[in-house]
């Protein structure tokens, strides 16, 4: 059974539309599948009014990808098969697009002073109905000639430490965690390889997210070695957790993980969704 309870779409940061991600993860025979988009379930909903008029689709699996902050670090928690009309969670969700909104804001502002002007109302016209975040604003000083592509526009720009990199105060993780159970989901600590923590630091993050009500660790997660899934594997059982797969599918490129990759769990895991049978 191939399953990914990682992905995104146009909702947010991904280049395929909802329904284009469905259509394609039902060519590639994916039997659960997962629109976690960033802070935001309208990829989802899209995609669930699809999948109703096609004949064979993947079984799919409420969620959404939601930010939050812990030790002062940036911390992702996937929340999985959710009620997306809980007022907890929609709540929680009209906080974060505020919180984007608000740092959009201050990105074009600083953006204006480095001389390139309009980038608040071109970020959203390329973002149209998504959440707006720095891609956006990327692609429009790209399309103005302000830069020549996307990865200039972060390296000079855009990236951490670099004039357009707005820190974002985002809710506590102790916060975030709730939302997800509080509307009947249950909540997997994102790529926890990605946050680089020492073994001890990660170790305490997982304590954390365990006290706030999560139960899952993504233990595979895009493109990683074997030793790193063996890692994350002996966290799981460490904490009395279960594992979720994702691909973390943005988009086509060499170095990402292609929809539906991810490869089997070590045995010693017990999948998040054998509990949703």
């Amino acid at each position: 059974m191939i399953v990914d309870l990682h992905t995104h779409t146009t909702a947010s940061d991904g280049s395929l539309s909802p329904v284009e991600l469905l259509e394609r993860a039902a060519a590639l025979d994916v039997s659960l599948l997962a629109i976690t988009d960033h802070d935001t379930m309208s990829g989802y909903a899209e995609a669930r009014e699809h999948a109703a008029t096609m004949e064979a689709s993947p079984r799919l699996i409420s969620g959404v990808e939601l930010s939050c902050q812990w030790g002062g670090s940036n911390i992702h928690v996937l929340g999985l098969n959710v009620d997306m009309e809980h007022p907890a969670l929609r709540a929680g969700l009209n906080l974060l697009c505020d919180a984007r909104q608000a740092r959009a804001e201050r990105i074009a502002k600083r953006l204006s002073k480095a001389g390139c002007d309009g980038a608040l109302e071109g970020a959203h016209f390329i973002a149209g109905s998504a959440q707006i975040g720095r891609p956006h604003f990327a692609q429009y000083m790209v399309d103005t000639g302000f830069v020549e592509d996307v990865n200039t526009a972060f390296d000079r720009y855009l990236g951490s430490g670099k004039i357009g990199d707005v820190k974002l105060f985002w809710p506590r993780l102790e916060e975030v965690v709730p939302w997800i159970c509080s509307a009947g989901g249950q909540a997997s600590l994102a790529h926890p390889l990605k946050y680089r923590f020492t073994g001890a630091k990660l170790r305490r993050l997982v304590q954390s997210f365990k006290e706030a009500g999560g139960l899952s660790l993504e233990v595979i997660s895009g493109r990683q070695s074997r030793d790193q899934t063996a890692a994350l594997a002996a966290l799981c059982v460490k904490f009395n957790l279960a594992a979720t797969v994702g691909s973390d599918y943005h988009r086509d490129f060499t170095y990402g993980a292609p929809l539906g990759s991810s490869p089997a769990l070590p045995s010693v895991c017990r999948p998040l969704w054998s509990e949703w049978e």
